[in-house]
């Protein structure tokens, strides 16, 4: 069977999301370890060049196109320019990595969700990972990675996070059931759960309120909340070769969060 590319010929890794946040830190990590990178956005088109930008810099090949994971309606069509741009630009079909990052916070009770913040949270973090994985797996090498993020939240419990946490426990089994299926094809499947981190998710929460952070600080074992720069390099080092052991694992890093 056809096998993921050979330590001298750059791999490609999609990763969703990769305009701000722990997409762009995924991004900039791969990147940095000498892997190639194309990254979606939804509407920060501005942001995923400046991205593409810093990767160039890096001396490696990235590009940015627009996608909405949440609109399952786009994803056939997706899939046929992201196979047109893979011949126009690496003279490839398939690509190596596909990294399951998109996605949005929505602070609300259970009492007092709606549907509609329901809906888009599912359609965001579930349907959608379900949907696009299906949709890109013909363009993802036999001997591939994809990894899904979730969240230290399926683990433990913070009030107003119950569509968002249930959501992603439904890519954590989903995770399982993909490694079952595609070891076939050598592909491994993980999830990455990271804990509280300062990026602007959920409108910033954890690194602009100071009394939120401090109290995570003190219930996480390294005493403090995670930064981006935590994250991105470790899902880089999953990525790599010497991890091909490794699949239907959930890896939280949390720094030790509530122990």
């Amino acid at each position: 069977m056809t096998q993921s590319t050979t330590s001298h010929t750059p791999t490609i890794t999609l990763v969703t999301g990769g305009s701000r946040g722990l997409g762009r830190n995924t991004a900039l990590s791969i990147a940095k370890g000498g892997g190639d990178v194309i990254l979606t956005y939804r509407s920060q088109a501005a942001e995923a060049q400046a991205v593409v930008a810093e990767i160039e810099a890096l001396g490696r090949r990235a590009v940015a196109l627009q996608l909405d994971t949440g609109d399952i309606t786009t994803f056939a069509s997706f899939g046929h320019n992201l196979g047109a741009l893979l011949q126009e630009t690496w003279q490839r079909d398939r690509f190596d990595h596909l990294v399951n990052n998109a996605g949005h916070g929505d602070y609300a009770a259970f009492a007092t969700t709606s549907e509609a913040q329901f809906d888009h949270l599912v359609n965001v973090h579930f349907k959608g990972v379900f949907f696009l994985t299906q949709a890109l797996l013909p363009l993802i090498v036999d001997g591939g990675r994809i990894v899904n993020f979730s969240t230290g939240l399926t683990r433990l419990s913070l009030p107003g996070y119950s569509a968002y946490a249930a959501a992603k426990g439904a890519v954590e089994v989903l995770t399982r059931y993909l490694a079952k299926e595609l070891g076939a094809r050598g592909i491994t499947v993980n999830t990455v759960a990271p804990g509280a981190i300062e990026t602007d998710f959920g409108g910033g929460v954890v690194r602009d309120n100071p009394e939120l952070n401090q109290h995570l600080a003190h219930m996480t074992a390294l005493g403090r909340v995670g930064l981006p720069d935590d994250i991105g390099p470790m899902v880089a080092g999953l990525l790599a070769p010497a991890n091909r052991w490794v699949t239907a694992q959930r890896i939280e890093v949390s720094g030790g969060q509530a122990l």
